[in-house]
């Protein structure tokens, strides 16, 4: 088998560690990563501003890869011919693709969907292709990613229930469609549930997606716009339904504490590009929040961007210094403002499981918000978040 699962530690609120096992390529080494675990995007082969080293010893155990973008630049059959998508990138551990679905809804003006597919045109010089469920297979299995997503449509939010089921009955078919493509042996294939935010739809979705063979499923479909409050609900109604003894992915959800509330649901995969765009932007995440280095006050601040953290960039460099970097416009502020955004997300997972395993995760859980982890926001109760705007029927 090219993925095994196992559930660890498993509390009585949801929250659970597990072992995710998968394979190699060549099919001699086997990746052992630790859940709940958070993935950093790699969307065109890099982790922007770090290379596979700095990913190594930054202790990531997974990089999600983008089939839409390999597919057009530099081509899926150019990275199969330089070994795959981990050789072609040197990195020695496992990969995860998107199918391109969610591109379908992000790049929504230059595309056409239809039950057949997807027509669009390339974001960078504008020629025309067609996206199929078979074709996404067969780019993930020339990129030879670990972890294969299935192709899914995207619905919008806010949209008409209309919308999401045609959505919702696009994706199931796809899903199906897709798994008659073979892929290598090392490659496991996770199926993706849509369904927007109607009860209703995501329990169709969950039935039709989970009684197909995959190894794994996702959540699909939310951070996309709607209420947090609401992205909330949605995760904590739908995952304790999931299969217990697959793996459940919380796609493109990122906050730190959508990270614990999901946890609490019982989410072991998590991916999101808000660590890496954030530090490019100057906003870094510290055990007491979130700051702003490009903020005035951190001019004369020689202490260290987060004194409980051990990576490269808090013990070696002062505020002071990595706020002159960056108002400089050196590219240097980048570098270590994501080295350092990537080892908070990276660490509070690791602390999240070890609360986990020495059953304290409710405890932690309330020092999270307390210390400001939370970036200034109210702690929302649990499980009925006031933020909510109240899942549709």
């Amino acid at each position: 088998m090219s993925l095994e699962f196992k559930v660890k530690t498993q509390l009585k609120s949801g929250a659970r560690t597990g072992l995710l096992k998968l394979k190699s390529s060549d099919g001699q080494k086997t990746y052992e990563i630790p859940t709940p675990q958070f993935m950093p995007v790699g969307t065109q082969a890099s982790v922007k501003t770090l290379s596979s080293s700095d990913l190594t010893r930054l202790n990531a155990q997974l990089i999600l890869g983008n089939t839409y973008h390999l597919y057009l630049r530099p081509g899926h059959r150019l990275i199969e011919d330089l070994g795959g998508l981990s050789e072609f990138m040197s990195w020695e551990g496992p990969t995860l693709t998107d199918s391109g679905g969610f591109q379908v809804f992000s790049l929504a003006g230059l595309n056409q969907v239809t039950d057949e597919g997807v027509h669009f045109k390339s974001h960078l010089d504008g020629s025309a292709h067609f996206f199929t469920p078979e074709l996404s297979m067969e780019i993930q299995r020339s990129l030879g990613s670990q972890i294969v997503m299935a192709f899914d449509q995207c619905p919008p939010y806010p949209c008409s229930e209309s919308i999401v089921q045609k959505a919702l009955e696009r994706t199931s078919r796809w899903a199906a469609q897709g798994l008659e493509v073979p892929l290598k042996p090392h490659q496991a294939r996770f199926g993706i549930i849509q369904g927007g935010m109607s009860k209703h739809w995501r329990e169709q979705s969950l039935k039709q997606i989970t009684a197909l063979p995959f190894d794994g499923f996702a959540i699909g479909g939310l951070s996309i716009g709607e209420p947090p409050g609401l992205m909330h609900e949605v995760t904590r109604w739908l995952a304790p339904q999931m299969p217990a003894n697959r793996p459940r992915y919380l796609m493109g959800v990122g906050r730190p504490q959508d990270l614990v509330e999901a946890v609490r649901a019982g989410v072991d995969l998590f991916d999101c590009v808000m660590p890496t765009r954030n530090a490019r932007n100057g906003t870094l995440f510290t055990s007491k929040g979130r700051i702003n280095i490009k903020n005035a006050k951190f001019a004369r601040d020689e202490s260290a961007l987060d004194p409980h953290c051990d990576c490269e960039t808090c013990v070696n460099y002062s505020r002071a210094y990595l706020r002159h970097l960056f108002i400089s416009g050196e590219y240097l502020a980048a570098r270590l403002n994501t080295v350092h955004n990537l080892a908070y997300y990276l660490n509070l997972m690791q602390q999240i499981r070890r609360a986990i395993e020495e059953n304290r995760f409710d405890e932690w859980v309330k020092n999270f918000y307390t210390q400001g982890h939370h970036s200034g926001e109210t702690q929302k109760a649990w499980p009925h978040d006031e933020g909510s705007s109240g899942m549709l029927p």
